[in-house]
């Protein structure tokens, strides 16, 4: 009766499910989940395969062995793109110093997307009895841990690479409004980080609820109407689901996109500073 409770919860393949706890000063604190286990899965996939894909070449010529062939050429197409359009552009004479971070972050909030999708959830419990799947950055502590990693890129790089430059950015007006502008500004860096992991999670949580919603209208005509009103649900939600799960496949890509483009633009925004803008403007004024 709980399995299928369970089973006919909207939810279910959708929450966090801890399979390890420990409780330390009365908090409880997850060691394992369904989601840590698909972040596991994420980062073996592309620490195992990715590296040997790219690593195939068309020949042994010149030309042939700096190119690329079959899924590898796809990869290296997606790092050149995020390089010259998304990197060059915010970070600059900077950009080698962060491409590989860019790429990463990319790659694994893809990957952990991609098989969110998949239905892995009932084919491990057929296998084994414990049911693992579900989409990892549907889980706001996830993505609020990636856009704290995003923030600490920001706050070291900035002081390290900017210096002066990047605390003097917190007042940028008078030093008498200092009390009044470093508050904005600092509310403003939290407020990016908490965008970029409520966006991230909203979109992703969003697709799969109404998806589990949709699939629920089945099971719950079916149980009001018999086996024919079940049936004749099922049709145009099936139909409305697929479509719908076409969309969750444009949205997967799209989300890692906008993570990635905005956490590069972040970055950039705390380690590159124009000197010349400012020395510029002053030569024009004499």
């Amino acid at each position: 009766m709980t399995h299928l409770l369970a089973s006919s919860d909207p939810l279910h393949h959708v929450v966090q499910h801890a399979y390890r706890t420990i409780t330390v000063g009365g908090f409880e604190f997850t060691l394992l989940s369904n989601h840590i286990v698909m972040m596991i899965a994420a980062a073996l996939i592309l620490i195992l395969i990715l590296p040997g894909a790219v690593r195939k070449r068309r020949g042994t010529g010149d030309v042939e062995s700096m190119t690329p062939k079959g899924f590898g050429n796809f990869i290296e197409s997606i790092c050149a793109y995020l390089r010259k359009e998304v990197a060059e552009p915010n970070l600059g004479e900077h950009t080698d110093r962060f491409i590989g971070y860019i790429w990463s972050v990319f790659f694994f909030i893809l990957t952990i997307n991609v098989l969110g999708l998949l239905p892995l959830d009932p084919v491990t419990k057929w296998l084994g009895g414990l049911g693992v799947g579900g989409t990892a950055t549907a889980n706001i502590w996830v993505t609020g841990t990636l856009a704290v990693c995003t923030m600490l890129m920001m706050v070291v790089n900035g002081l390290r690479l900017g210096g002066m430059h990047y605390i003097a950015h917190f007042c940028p007006g008078p030093i008498a409004l200092a009390p009044l502008l470093v508050p904005v500004e600092l509310i403003g860096l939290v407020a990016k980080i908490f965008a970029l992991a409520v966006r991230l999670f909203a979109n992703m949580m969003a697709g799969h609820i109404l998806l589990a919603v949709l699939l629920s209208f089945i099971l719950a005509a079916g149980t009001s109407m018999g086996t024919g009103g079940g049936l004749a649900i099922a049709v145009p939600v099936i139909l409305g689901s697929t479509a719908i799960f076409m969309l969750e496949i444009f949205v997967a890509f799209l989300q890692a996109f906008i993570f990635t483009f905005l956490t590069t633009l972040f970055i950039g925004m705390s380690t590159v500073f124009h000197h010349d803008d400012d020395h510029g403007h002053a030569e024009g004024t004499h």
